[in-house]
């Protein structure tokens, strides 16, 4: 794979896994297993992974900024 992709793919394996864990947690304490909770999840999901994956674009490089500057104080 060309290094000018590894960003976007390397984000999207972080995000994929977050998103499900947050809807599953998100959908079973609003609702349960109750009857539809499954199509609950994934339409919760659906909106979430778009949604996840833009914001880490945004929120990756300003952590980054943040942690090296926390990290060089002695």
């Amino acid at each position: 794979m060309s290094r000018k992709f590894f960003k976007y793919v390397n984000t999207l394996f972080v995000v994929v896994p977050m998103t499900l864990i947050m809807a599953f947690v998100g959908t079973l304490r609003n609702h349960g297993f109750n009857p539809g909770w499954f199509i609950k999840f994934i339409n919760a999901w659906v909106v979430m992974l778009p949604v996840a994956y833009f914001a880490a674009f945004i929120i990756i490089p300003a952590a980054r900024r943040l942690a090296e500057k926390v990290a060089s104080k002695p």
